[in-house]
């Protein structure tokens, strides 16, 4: 069983943003964080979720995610990205990461867990605390070519 603790931050929403991630399994225990120049929250709690899936080195792994994220969540444990692929994700946002997580979501059996979040849960706290830090890293903040692009020609 792999646990998966993730959460994802933007300061202007768009702004600068990051993710943060925990991977726990036995006794292994792995940190990830990264940030981009301009992207937003719900972004960043997405490839959160997806960094995350990507660290595992063996398929068919058993993975509970918590995330603080309802729009992630609920859009899985509620069936609606599915719904948003056979309509070909119209009218949706953040169709490129969803497109990534629905390729490792067929790796593996995947379970989300949401959890309150600034609720003084320690490993939720912490990727906050990652998310934010990365996001604030201004000279070495990645850009978030589909989200620019995207933007650009909105």
């Amino acid at each position: 069983m792999i646990e998966i603790y993730t959460d994802g931050a933007a300061s202007g929403n768009p702004g600068p943003g990051g993710y943060g991630v925990i991977l726990r399994a036995g006794a292994h225990y792995k940190e990830l964080s990264g940030g981009f120049r301009l992207t937003t929250n719900n972004r960043m709690e997405l490839l959160a979720v997806i960094e995350g899936l990507k660290a595992i080195k063996k398929p068919g792994q058993q993975v509970t995610i918590y995330s603080d994220s309802k729009y992630v969540v609920d859009s899985v444990e509620k069936g609606w990205v599915f719904g948003w692929v056979k309509k070909a994700f119209k009218d949706k946002k953040n169709k490129d990461l969803w497109l990534q997580y629905l390729a490792l979501h067929k790796i593996h059996q995947i379970k989300f867990i949401w959890i309150k979040g600034h609720n003084e849960h320690p490993e939720n706290e912490r990727c906050d605390r990652l998310a934010v830090a990365a996001s604030q890293n201004k000279g070495e903040l990645a850009i978030d070519a589909f989200f620019e692009a995207e933007r650009k020609n909105a």
